[in-house]
């Protein structure tokens, strides 16, 4: 499986499972981004809720490959190309871009086509290397009376012989849902029915995704769901073939909040992790907020710890470099930190966030000799052509002075009921927490950022760079 992590490096994170429940990060794409300044934040432009978009994952002839296209420009696609699924990952090439893209080699005649859009089709050439323009290139099928949206996030399959197109529908009156196009030929004709439809758990509809069948010949879907401050979540369900239709769910057509597993009896795995900073190298739960400045950051030079230093004078978080988080897990989770802020100038600010377009900050500061700590919710405001930092809203909840050097920060974030709420604590010896600022209400904001509320370490400086911070553990539960 492969995620959406947009201005997150490395990028485009390839996860493996064994039973569609348990799954680990194993590699990822690209480590780094340099279409335009703005993957590194030149001059407070940035790739807020674009960079890598709405990927597609095959496997072919014994290699996986990937195709995205960036939702900014140069409006180009990238196809990358790996022997296994932990890399090393090759570009092959630059096509042209293809919005909510699904690669399908073609089983029948051993072509390469490209759904995307609403009811596209390009056909590629064999090496990848372009769009064929001797080959199928057209519209494949128009929306009907009720689509009266777009039809997004494609995904196609063959299955005994036919075309199967699975896509997102936004119809006036329904929740969202999952819609299928079928054909006998890819330029058709195409006729649809809709799969699945069920407003889940109370959080609205389920659409977007894909199916996939398991050894034993059962077939699952994995079609997400916005599920508030924590994002988009995957939704695994049965899927049961009914005159040639991939039908989701159960016989009724609705999402079962408790199901067997499709294998039983795996390892549980997980795609967050603890972390002691005492490897090489960084775990690949990480993600820098986009890409880092590698020499301002280290695990050699204090063995055991991690340390940020600052390496440009920066004005708020949203354009701090070298914040480095991980994501939440529902329903509940607690990240807990412990920094080192002795090496800290005049004027910097480290701490933890739960971090996203909408902010609650722990942010302890320097001013001359003196250390404080405050608790704030941040709201970013971004300029939508260049994704522009123009200012940053900052409501102070709390603020106490600090005599220790050596500081634990924990955040707790809770997404029952709706709640999708953050509390914030520190401590000074790691066992007794004190509570500061107010709860913090965490939002899925996909006017700025487009993902879900992350667990966020930073360290900048609004002076003079040059001081640093370490941290010596994170630990999640």
């Amino acid at each position: 499986m492969v995620s959406t992590t947009m201005h997150l490096m490395p990028g485009a994170p390839i996860m493996k499972s064994k039973d569609l429940v348990n799954w680990e990060i194993v590699s990822y794409v690209f480590d780094s981004l340099h279409d335009t300044p703005n993957y590194d934040m030149t001059g407070g432009t940035t790739v807020y809720g674009r960079g890598q978009w709405a990927t597609s994952l095959r496997y072919h002839n014994g290699k996986f490959y990937i195709l995205f296209s960036p939702n900014d420009k140069p409006w180009k696609s990238s196809i990358y190309v790996a022997d296994k699924a932990e890399g090393p990952w090759r570009l092959v090439s630059r096509p042209r871009h293809f919005h909510d893209n699904s690669l399908l080699f073609d089983e029948v005649n051993d072509k390469v086509y490209v759904f995307y859009g609403t009811g596209e089709v390009a056909q590629l050439k064999n090496d990848l290397s372009d769009v064929d323009s001797t080959g199928v290139n057209m519209r494949i099928f128009q929306r009907d009376a009720e689509e009266n949206g777009l039809l997004e996030g494609s995904r196609a399959i063959m299955h005994d012989g036919r075309y199967y197109l699975l896509m997102i529908s936004w119809p006036r009156g329904h929740v969202r849902r999952q819609v299928c196009y079928r054909a006998d030929k890819i330029t058709g004709p195409w006729e649809k029915k809709v799969i699945l439809e069920d407003e889940f758990d109370t959080y609205g509809g389920v659409g977007q995704g894909t199916i996939v069948d398991a050894p034993d010949g059962s077939w699952w879907g994995i079609i997400f769901q916005d599920r508030g401050g924590i994002g988009r979540v995957p939704v695994l369900m049965p899927c049961r073939w009914v005159d040639g239709w991939p039908m989701l769910g159960d016989e009724q057509g609705h999402i079962a909040k408790v199901m067997d597993r499709p294998i039983s009896g795996q390892e549980t795995k997980s795609i967050v992790a603890s972390d002691d900073f005492s490897g090489e190298k960084l775990k690949l739960e990480w993600q820098w907020n986009h890409n880092p400045i590698n020499e301002a950051w280290s695990l050699s030079e204090r063995k055991g710890w991690l340390r940020l230093k600052t390496a440009r004078k920066e004005d708020n978080l949203y354009v701090a470099h070298n914040t480095l988080s991980q994501r939440m897990m529902g329903p509940k989770s607690t990240a807990t930190v412990k920094l080192d802020v002795s090496k800290m100038k005049d004027g910097d600010r480290a701490g933890m966030a739960a971090f996203n377009g909408h902010s609650g900050v722990l942010t302890i500061e320097r001013k001359g000799k003196n250390y404080e700590l405050s608790m704030t919710n941040q709201t970013v405001n971004l300029r939508d052509s260049d994704k522009l930092v123009t200012s940053v809203d900052i409501d102070e909840k709390d603020r106490v002075a600090l005599k220790d050097k050596t500081i634990w920060l924990r955040i707790e974030a809770d997404f029952t009921n709706h709640q999708n709420k953050a509390t914030f604590y520190y401590s000074t010896d790691g066992k007794n927490f004190q509570e500061i600022g107010e709860n913090f209400r965490m939002q899925f904001d996909y006017r700025r950022f487009f993902m879900g509320t992350r667990f966020a370490i930073f360290n900048y400086a609004t002076k003079n760079p040059g001081g640093y911070v370490d941290i010596d553990m994170y630990q999640i539960d």
